[in-house]
């Protein structure tokens, strides 16, 4: 049984972050890309259920955003050299499994994290969200980058374990069992449906 304390679902927002056809390409083997997706797709079901808030974030460059990537930066130079992730392009739309609905929250990001290059933390607080829990590929970027960003906003966190994945396992478990428990609570899927129904 979870010790992790109950959700209040008006105050709480699920982050699905960079569950795109692009980067889920990366997923390694050993990952079960269908039951990640089938997971993730229950958690937002759950949330919707229980009138929480949905909020997708994806990355996408325009022509503009590349432009604008220094050539020092190690991480996305070589997506601007290489014109990659364009936000047109069919493969960096949301998985249309996880398909957004009208009222979610979309944001379109140009780094790792999923509020430093967006407007994502002012929409949150414009509907009083103080809680998030967190989704994404892959655990060693967009979910580690939100987490400290969305830890040091002072939002309640708490991180989906089965809803994660990271192309390197061993960082994958050293971030889910040592790093991010320090900054939010771990649960899985199962425990959020039953944290959503503690009254």
């Amino acid at each position: 049984m979870s010790t992790a304390p109950a959700l209040d679902p008006a105050r709480t927002a699920l982050l699905v972050m960079d569950y795109q056809p692009a980067i889920l390409a990366h997923l390694p083997e050993g990952w079960d890309y269908e039951a990640l997706l089938a997971r993730v797709e229950g958690a937002i079901s759950d949330i919707r259920a229980k009138g929480g808030t949905i909020a997708y974030v994806r990355v996408g460059f325009t022509e503009a955003d590349w432009d604008a990537i220094p050539a020092t930066n190690k991480s996305f130079a070589p997506l601007a050299q290489h014109r990659l992730m364009h936000h047109e392009d069919p493969a960096t739309a949301i998985h249309e499994r996880l398909a957004p609905q009208d009222g979610d929250i979309i944001v379109r990001k140009i780094r790792f994290g999923g509020m430093s290059t967006t407007d994502l933390d002012e929409q949150l607080r414009e509907r009083e969200i103080t809680t998030l829990v967190i989704s994404g590929f892959s655990t060693s970027g967009v979910v580690l980058s939100t987490v400290i960003d969305a830890a040091d906003r002072d939002y309640q966190l708490y991180v989906l374990s089965d809803g994660v994945a990271d192309p390197d396992i061993e960082v994958h478990n050293i971030l889910l069992h040592r790093v991010f428990p320090t900054q939010a609570n771990i649960i899985d899927t199962a425990e959020l449906h039953t944290l959503l129904r503690a009254d």
